[in-house]
């Protein structure tokens, strides 16, 4: 019984990390459709976001199964409720990554992003990437230094993030109210996926640990 219990909870993990790889690859194709204006990339994140959603839906069972019937406690309780927590977050941010093709598709055949901002959500998109591997190897790995290093990276997205919002607020803007409505969406999509990545850092950091780390590791 014990045995079948591990392998449970082994699934899990394995079903985790593969929501993590498929966000990584969401993210990355809605952030070529965003910065090419590519609409048939942007309609590949739209439609591969149901397998995100069904995945997450299908762990959740799994781990409320386990709850139900194997009665698990201490660390292996932590495991599980943190699964379903992390599964959330994992799923937010394909919903996220979907947004961010979405507004692909809604302005095609233009860019989203006026020529002054171009380079800002470059970094925005690199960095968003970037997260999002990360990510996946904290779930593979465990490695609190990898835990850092996503809060490091949330850092500097919520400073383009800011600076997003300083341009827009600045006295020579002078875009549309579409494009600047477009801007102010976008930058937060793109701040909300990282906080995301800091979420399931955080709850992997507690599993780790035992300790739950309010100072460094916020949701944002």
């Amino acid at each position: 019984m014990r045995k079948v219990f591990q392998e449970e909870l082994t699934q899990v993990g394995e079903d985790l990390i593969e929501i993590s790889k498929l966000v990584t690859e969401a993210i990355t194709k809605a952030t070529n459709a965003f910065e090419g204006a590519d609409i048939d990339i942007a309609q590949d994140v739209i439609a591969a976001d149901a397998r995100i959603d069904f995945l997450q839906t299908s762990l959740d069972e799994r781990a409320i199964d386990i709850l139900a019937l194997q009665g698990p406690v201490a660390s292996d309780l932590r495991m599980i409720v943190g699964s379903l927590r992390m599964s959330a977050s994992l799923e937010r941010m394909g919903d996220l990554a979907r947004h961010v093709a979405q507004l692909a598709r809604l302005r095609f055949p233009a860019t989203v992003i006026p020529a002054s901002l171009t380079n800002t959500f470059r970094d925005l998109a690199r960095l968003d990437i970037e997260l999002a591997g990360k990510v996946t190897e904290l779930l593979e790995t465990r490695d609190l230094e990898v835990a850092r290093e996503i809060l490091k990276i949330n850092i500097t997205v919520d400073d383009l993030h800011l600076g997003v919002f300083r341009a827009i607020a600045a006295h020579d803007w002078n875009e549309t109210p579409a494009t600047t409505v477009d801007v102010a969406l976008a930058s937060r999509y793109f701040e909300r996926f990282a906080d995301h990545g800091v979420s399931v850092a955080r709850k992997v950091t507690y599993l780790v640990t035992g300790e739950w780390q309010p100072q460094g590791f916020g949701d944002g």
